[in-house]
Parts: C-alpha cells; structure tokens; sequence
C-alpha cells in the first residue's frame, strides 16, 4: 500500500502537464471551499435571514444543473485549457467585485455567476484529465486529483474561518481572488492539445446534447454511475441536512464539537481517494465500489447511534473513507465508459442530475429531520447508502470482465515477452525462407549461446 501511495506521489514528477493541472486544481479547489463560507457569512451578516441563506446556497448550484443538461456540449466544443482559463478569471472576477457589495440580491447574483465558472471548470478539468496520463496511470491520476479536493475541502473552510475572524470577509475575497489566479497561470501553461485527444465535434448544439445525454443512459459504466450515485445523493442529502442538529443538539456538541464531526469526515475523504487506485489495482471495480457504499452506510448507521461526538466523528470519518474511494470509482468509470470527445458533456450531465436530485433531497430532508430527529434520519441516510450498495452490486457484475483493471507488468515481464514475440517473428520468416532473417539468424543464435 505504501509502495503504491509512493508511485501515485512520483506522477506528479514524471507528468509536468498533470502537475500543473494538479496544483490548478488544488488552489481552484481551495479558492472554491474558502468561497463557500465567506459568503454565506456574508449574506448572514447583512440579512440576518435563513432565508437567504437558502437562496445563495442554490444560486451556487442551480447553474451547474443548467450548464449539464443545457450547455454541457460546449465542455467538448470548446477548448478545455481556454474553457478552464475563462472560468478562472470570471471567478477572480467575481470575488475582486465582491469586497464592493452590500445588496443580499446582488450578493446572490454574483455568487450564480460564480456558480457558473465552477460549472465549467470541473467537467472540463475531469475530461481533460485522461489525455494527459498515459492509460496505466489514469487511476492514479484520478486518485490524486479526487484527493487534493478533499484535502482543500478540509483545509478551505479553516482558512476561511481563520482570515473572517481576523480581517472580516474582504480578505477572504481576495484571497479567493488570488486563488483563482493562480489556477488560470498554471493550466495556461498546459498545452492545449494535452488535454484533448479527439477533435470536437460540430454536429450542432442540440444534436450533441442528444447524444450526450444518449451516452449517458447508454453505456453500461455511465448508467452504474448515474443510478448508484443518485441513490447515494438522497442519502447524502439527509447526512448533510441533520449534521448541525445532530452534533449540537442530539450530542450536545456545541459548535466546536460541530467542526470536529465535519473536519473527521473531511479527514476520511481523503485517506480514501488516496489510497483508492491501490484498492482498485487490487481488488477491482465491482468489489471495490460496492464496498466503499457498504462502508458509508455503515459508518454512518454506526454513527447514529454513538453516545459522543468523539466516537460519532470517529465513525463518521470511517464511513467517508467510503464516499472518497467511492468518488474515484466513479470518475474512473466515466473514463472508461465516455469517449473523449463525449466526455464533457457526459460528466456535465451526471453532475447536473446529481445536484438537481441532492437539492430536491436537502428540501425533503428538513422535513424528515423536523419530523423524526437527526439521529433517525442518518440511521435512514445508512438504510439508503446500503440500497446504493446493492445497486452497485448488481450493475458491476454487468461490465465486461476485460474493463476490470489489471496489475501492470513489470519491465522484466515486459521484456520477456518483446524478445518472445521477435524470437516468433524471426522463426516465421526463417520457415518462409527470407534472406534477410538467415543471415541474421545465426549471429543472433549465437550471440545468445555465449555465456
């Protein structure tokens, strides 16, 4: 496992074109979670309303919904490096005009616009990252990736926390600005070619939404991701509704104990997209990806029943060690699943209906949590990640046997079998008589018989 966790490390020195997206992607990232609670402080300050909260919560997703199931070709039509540049500086943008704004509408307006960068800067980093690995280390990178935003959704909100207390919400802003900036220098020095392998299409913008959302309900892989992790999301959603109330008011945890529970889970989501590929190297997808959801339910039924939020965020980071390897399993199979000139538009739409289905999940959540408590509703949320599980299971065992990954053979093996195949190629010229081979076939032979 160490060996393995130390050759996903060494990606990031052999592979200056993943470097580069790596660390764009971890300063996005972190610009991204830093953003999220400095505005919601933001808005609460001025407003002092749920309300509103609620408001700019779904002007932050709602865009990446329209974008997958409206604007998702254009992730394939469009340059994936200038995509990701544009959505960049419409984001630094963004957070440089925010320091400005007082209005709660207009806080909510700038922070869509912001919600529709993101929504184009991750399908297009998701589809570019398979051209710029080569296909052994397509996992790995997929690992890595998935990992470096776990760890800024851990470390995000605690910058954010740490520079609100210090100097209110304009340092934060331009701290995300500068973030974002960061991001843009670092894919523009990405060659645009290396994150595309096939030249987009133009077959029309609604024909190719067609196919993309065709794709999607087409392929084997795309399908296991799209109904699994759907059915994880209405899990999900109920964690997330009842995890203020269930540290603070069911453990009496207060708010500290509140950044514990989230920082354990936080904690988990990274160990496991770390160590993911290696699981997956091991043990294959269809054992791999069912267990990570079994481990979430379990984690989190556990969890419902724990007497103090030490053991609740114990387990809790236990069942997200799950959601991490899980997330790689799914990008993983989007990979196999979408060719690259169809992977933008596959990835914009299965995020789209996976946040279309987490809001409209969140919504029906309260209700649960006001009707039967927090605990209950995570004790459901682990009823539901097992139904996800079974699904996994079942849709698994349906790809073909050669899309499991395999080990890959070291340079000994691969060795033997280059000299294998010449020593066959040259006794099939020999038998046809080529001049050429009987000449060179008796040096060879006895070049190969000196000791």
């Amino acid at each position: 496992m160490l060996f393995g966790a130390t050759g996903r490390l060494s990606l990031l020195r052999r592979n200056r074109g993943f470097a580069l997206l790596f660390w764009a992607t971890a300063g996005s990232a972190i610009g991204s979670y830093l953003a999220a609670l400095a505005l919601s402080v933001h808005i609460y300050d001025e407003t002092g309303s749920g309300r509103w909260l609620a408001t700019l919560l779904i002007a932050d997703f709602l865009p990446i919904v329209v974008i997958g199931l409206v604007l998702g070709p254009l992730v394939d039509r469009l340059s994936r490096r200038r995509l990701m540049i544009a959505s960049d500086l419409v984001r630094a943008a963004t957070f440089a005009i925010l320091p400005f704004v007082d209005e709660p509408t207009a806080i909510v307006a700038v922070a869509a616009v912001n919600g529709i960068a993101t929504g184009f800067f991750r399908p297009a980093v998701w589809a570019g990252l398979p051209n710029l690995v080569t296909e052994e280390d397509r996992e790995q990178a997929t690992s890595l990736l998935t990992t470096v935003e776990n760890v800024a959704w851990t470390i995000g909100p605690a910058i954010a926390g740490l520079l609100l207390a210090s100097n209110g919400v304009d340092l934060a802003y331009w701290t995300n600005a500068a973030t974002f900036l960061l991001s843009a220098v670092l894919v523009a020095r990405i060659a645009g070619s290396a994150l595309r392998s096939d030249a987009p299409l133009t077959k029309g913008h609604w024909s190719e939404l067609r196919e993309g959302l065709g794709l999607v309900v087409s392929s084997r892989h795309l399908v296991t991701v799209l109904v699994v992790w759907s059915t994880a999301a209405v899990a999900t959603a109920c964690i997330n509704v009842a995890e203020v109330i269930f540290a603070k008011h069911d453990l009496d945890a207060g708010n500290i104990g509140l950044g514990f529970l989230v920082s354990a889970t936080g904690v988990g989501l990274v160990i496991g997209s770390f160590f993911a590929a290696s699981a997956l190297g091991a043990f294959g997808m269809r054992r791999v990806y069912p267990a990570a959801l079994a481990l979430m339910a379990a984690g989190f039924g556990l969890a419902s029943a724990s007497p103090t939020i030490v053991l609740a965020a114990i387990l809790a980071a236990v069942a997200t060690i799950g959601n991490g390897a899980a997330i790689v399993c799914n990008q993983v199979l989007v990979q196999r699943g979408a060719p690259d000139s169809m992977r933008g538009r596959a990835l914009a739409v299965l995020m789209s209906t996976y946040y279309a289905i987490l809001g409209l999940s969140m919504a029906a959540g309260g209700l649960l949590v006001d009707a039967v408590g927090a605990r209950a509703s995570w004790t459901i949320a682990s009823c539901i990640f097992l139904v996800a599980a079974a699904l996994a299971v079942v849709l698994t065992s349906r790809l073909r046997e050669e899309d499991a990954p395999a080990l890959a053979p070291s340079g000994l093996e691969r060795i033997r079998t280059l000299m294998d195949e010449i020593d066959d190629t040259r006794q099939r010229e020999l038998e046809r008589g080529s001049p050429e081979v009987a000449v060179l076939a008796p040096r060879d032979a006895e070049s190969r018989s000196t000791p």
